[in-house]
């Protein structure tokens, strides 16, 4: 389950992390530190990032301890020193985070969160606050490409059953929650997150019985004005014929039946034969939902064709983000004591010290451009601040927003992108400027290790 339900949740981080901490504790090191977590690039197919899982990063850091179990297990290790064993047992992180809000769309080199505090704390968070962020970061950006696909037709997640483990399920349908989608089929996500349920049935609910028609009957018997059957078990046409004598049945006695599913097969030509037999039947109102193995292109096909398929349920390819399944998140050091910190090698440069992250508006309402700043520097006239402080000396400053909050913010973010942005293939490249001041001050920091200047 999720970390914060274990005990030991400190000890969820990579030993390296530990030894480091030893060091610094060992070599007196115990100045102000600030990290930046932060996507270095992105994967061919995506032109931006949902920033997601930062209220589970908040609360892992605001509950940072080691129990007296996790020490005696770290003491059993035989690797750190007695007095560093002590110092963790009183650990509790004291310093700031600053972050986007969750739900907001972020590009490459842009903090999704920025933490300083003493270099040991700000040290430790790393591998969780990573964790925390990627996994959730990548379903929300996929569920984000499908909602954009979706052109405003219902999606319903239900890929559980293929995600990598329990929480990734969890985490799956309240990121596609988070990014417009209408439901999940998982139960639990709907108890933990207040999302709404749907589902339809299983082919196995068909085939257990010996006849399709009867299996509707039931069916429609359990759940007269909810019922969606599924009707591509054995011949999808002649499904469809069993459907519209059920939707007879049910509003003979008053009921109406909610659709049918189509999880097979041409889904264009079947869905605009299946609507033909519906609405001859006279039952324009039942609707035609198609699911299957989609991802964003197949909808994006589908209805381009002109489908008359109103909505879409959508499982594996967004539940392990098929496509591109991680993203090159990062948590650098950039900035120690008094000293501003870069990283020089190939292809995993870092800018230092702490950031600001402004962007601007066209006249049109959408995104024009963003810079990245130093969080000392003045704002950009007629900018909006990225970052803010959500969390000082440890305590959070506001209560996290709900999750209907983060949705509707999310539907703003991506209501301003660019069609460049929004294209599923060949899309366009958006600005992200530095400003001179961040730029001077790189250039002095890598003057002083001895690199040469850009350019």
């Amino acid at each position: 389950m999720h970390p914060l339900t274990l005990r030991d949740a400190a000890l969820f981080t990579d030993l390296y992390e530990l030894t480091m901490a030893a060091a610094f504790f060992r070599e007196e090191m115990r100045e102000t530190a600030t990290f930046s977590l932060f996507a270095r690039r992105l994967p061919p197919t995506r032109a931006f990032i949902v920033a997601a899982g930062l209220e589970d990063a908040l609360e892992y850091a605001r509950g940072l301890h080691f129990t007296p179990d996790a020490i005696e297990y770290l003491r059993s290790l035989g690797r750190f020193e007695p007095e560093f064993l002590e110092y963790l047992g009183s650990l509790r992180f004291t310093g700031e985070i600053r972050a986007v809000p969750e739900g907001t769309v972020i590009f490459p080199d842009e903090p999704m969160l920025e933490v300083s505090a003493p270099v040991i704390e700000a040290q430790l968070l790393e591998s969780a606050l990573l964790n925390a962020c990627h996994l959730q970061s990548v379903l929300a950006s996929k569920a984000a490409r499908i909602v954009i696909a979706a052109q405003g037709r219902d999606l319903a997640e239900f890929g559980m059953r293929r995600s990598h483990g329990t929480d990734a399920a969890l985490k799956a349908a309240r990121c596609a929650w988070i990014t417009g989608f209408g439901s999940t089929s998982d139960v639990l996500a709907g108890r933990a997150y207040g999302i709404p349920l749907s589902g339809t049935m299983a082919h196995s609910f068909v085939t257990a019985f010996g006849d399709e028609l009867e299996a509707f009957r039931a069916y429609a018997r359990a759940f007269p004005d909810s019922a969606i059957l599924l009707i591509d078990s054995y011949d999808t046409l002649e499904g469809a014929r069993k459907a519209v004598t059920v939707a007879r049945e049910l509003a003979a006695s008053g009921h109406a039946l909610a659709g049918v599913r189509l999880d097979s097969g041409d889904l264009l030509t079947l869905s605009r034969e299946v609507r033909r037999i519906l609405d001859e039947a006279g039952f324009p109102g039942v609707r035609i939902l198609a699911s299957g193995g989609l991802d964003e292109h197949d909808i994006a096909s589908l209805l381009a064709a002109g489908a008359p398929v109103e909505g879409f349920g959508v499982g594996t390819r967004l539940n392990v983000s098929a496509d591109a399944p991680s993203l090159d998140l990062v948590y650098k050091l950039v900035c120690y004591g008094d000293r501003d910190v870069l990283k020089l090698s190939e292809g995993k440069e870092t800018w230092v010290g702490a950031k600001g992250l402004y962007r601007s508006f066209g006249p049109d309402g959408l995104i024009a451009g963003d810079v990245l700043s130093l969080g000392v520097e003045t704002p950009p006239t007629g900018s909006v601040s990225l970052l803010q402080v959500v969390v000082d000396e440890g305590e959070l400053l506001r209560p996290h927003p709900s999750l209907g909050d983060v949705r509707r913010h999310c539907a703003g973010q991506l209501a301003t992108l660019p069609d460049q942005l929004k294209r599923l293939q060949g899309h366009g490249e958006y600005s992200v400027a530095v400003s001179p001041g961040l730029r001077a001050r790189q250039e002095r920091a890598q003057a002083a290790v001895g690199a040469p200047r850009p350019g």
